[in-house]
């Protein structure tokens, strides 16, 4: 049975093209994954197809009364709330429900034999309703939920206006599946979760009993939890079954078909052009090359596919600092309170970290921290000589207006046209990217061009923040080879093991400092 139909497909944006007579399905019980490059689309369509978008052309039709529930990262939470109370309003329709029953109730001591009959089978079908959404269970629901997803590790009484965007996410997502929607539409959700949680969502969508469509680059969840692959590629959406690697294997055999059917009708359009050029003059063979040419105007001539640009990634390393790039002694991190026991830290020259650790403990606080942007709880940091720094921030500023070429000008201002250009180029972005208002990016072209900056000065600490957020498979393997060949110092929080393993000398696990139980 179909749930979505989407059928002929065409949007652009800007007037770049996006999607050209597309077509898609959704089957009752199917678990989606929509994949491809960054920028190619993904976004857009699940845009699309809950309405927030209008199409320029085509049709999305729903089955009738079906239920969708969609992971909007950008989605505003109400300010003074706290956590507890946001996620109860997933249950805002069974309350409503409830206070319906409640005055039914109340008008049976007034009503006739005949009107209560109604307001009792009224009053019946409302309770099913309520027993059959586990009602009665809601805040032992919010409390499962919520703590597979780390935000009691937060504090369920923490007010939602005074969180991160990660943590934002989180309530936004932990929300959506209280809702038990029957079509669950997910953008990236592991983004912000540890592994922990991975694995905990992982499990929950693998179980989960209705369908979903899921845009996600980590490729073990993809495994794990979908059945089909939707391809966004070149304009067009095409579907496989089975594994991601499957996927792989058929995308490249596909390619290589359209490579040799379109080197192919040019050979034949070389030969026939060459036929009727010697032989249209000739009156005994001129019928012969006409005829010839009629057949050449009627072919549907094939279009090469066009390559999209691959990122290449390159850190330049600055002059050999002193042994310890930066020493931490008896340092406890935190805001108005600790958020970890006083730990001694010591990163020498040229050794790659990972740090690892559930949510909320403080890894991006640690990073900012040893930075010098924001002060310890208590402690003592110092930074060795000759250390220049490279930072990649986890969140970038909101509604950032500057076009990518403004924005990486801002901060190379001596830089030319030609100069700032060709770095944009190397890390896989085109001319549309770069004019495009940084707002207007998708995570993965936002992140590369705050890749881009970085990589324009030579540093010899490396300070990455969540960088393979929002990257594609491409990229995030370049940004390894890029990492493996650095020669510099690399600290690298991260929540995807199958990224560093191997790329670095030790690893962190936060969660061995914190105050908070874990």
């Amino acid at each position: 049975m179909s749930i979505l139909n989407v059928s002929h497909l065409s949007h652009s944006y800007g007037g770049r093209e996006i999607f050209e007579d597309v077509s898609f399905r959704l089957l009752k019980g199917e678990h989606v994954a929509l994949v491809g490059a960054n920028g190619e689309g993904k976004s857009t369509f699940l845009s699309i197809i809950t309405g927030r978008l209008t199409p320029d052309a085509g049709t999305v039709e729903w089955a009738k009364r079906v239920k969708t529930g969609y992971l909007d990262q950008h989605t505003v939470l109400q300010p003074g709330m706290t956590i507890r109370e946001t996620l109860r309003t997933a249950f805002d329709d069974m309350v409503k429900a409830e206070q319906e029953m409640l005055a039914a109730y109340d008008k049976m001591a007034e009503a006739s034999p005949e009107e209560t009959d109604r307001l009792m089978q009224e009053v019946g079908d409302i309770q099913d309703m309520l027993e059959a959404g586990s009602y009665y269970t809601i805040d032992a629901r919010i409390d499962e939920v919520a703590g597979g997803l780390g935000l009691r590790d937060i504090g369920l009484e923490h007010k939602v206006d005074e969180l991160s965007g990660g943590q934002r996410t989180k309530v936004l997502l932990t929300k959506l599946l209280l809702q038990n929607p029957e079509i669950l539409i997910l953008d990236e959700p592991t983004n912000y979760l540890d592994d922990e949680q991975v694995r905990w969502l992982q499990q929950y969508l693998a179980d989960y009993p209705n369908a979903f469509i899921l845009v996600s680059h980590d490729i073990p969840f993809l495994n794990a939890v979908t059945n089909v692959i939707y391809h966004v590629d070149n304009l067009h959406l095409e579907r496989y079954t089975g594994s991601y690697e499957k996927f792989e294997e058929m995308a490249a055999l596909k390619r290589r078909q359209e490579e040799t059917a379109y080197e192919r009708q040019q050979a034949e359009i070389r030969r026939e052009q060459d036929f009727i050029q010697r032989n249209k003059a000739r009156v005994a063979t001129r019928g012969m090359a006409n005829s010839r040419q009629k057949k050449l105007d009627k072919m549907e001539v094939l279009t090469k596919r066009q390559e999209k640009p691959k990122p290449h990634f390159h850190f330049q390393s600055d002059r050999t600092p002193s042994r310890f790039v930066l020493e931490a002694k008896r340092l406890v991190l935190g805001y108005d309170a600790p958020l970890t026991t006083p730990v001694d830290i010591r990163i020498e020259r040229n050794k790659k970290i990972a740090v690892r650790g559930t949510n909320g403990l403080g890894k991006s606080t640690l990073l900012r921290t040893l930075l010098g942007m924001i002060p310890p709880v208590s402690g003592k940091i110092e930074r060795g000589d000759f250390v220049s720094v490279g930072y990649f921030e986890q969140e970038e500023s909101r509604g950032n207006q500057n076009t990518a070429l403004e924005e990486f000008w801002q901060a190379y201002p001596g830089l030319s046209n030609f100069e700032v250009r060709a770095a944009l180029a190397s890390c896989g972005l085109t001319n549309d990217h770069i004019t495009t208002k940084m707002t207007a990016l998708s995570g993965g072209e936002a992140a590369k061009v705050r890749l881009a900056k970085i990589m324009q000065k030579p540093v010899n600490l490396l300070v990455l923040d969540e960088p393979t957020n929002h990257l594609d498979v491409e990229a995030k393997k370049e940004l390894r080879r890029a990492l493996e060949e650095y020669k510099g110092t690399l600290l690298l929080v991260s929540h995807e093991p199958d990224f560093y393993d191997g790329l670095v000398d030790s690893v962190w696990n936060i969660e061995t400092w914190s105050c908070r139980i874990v």
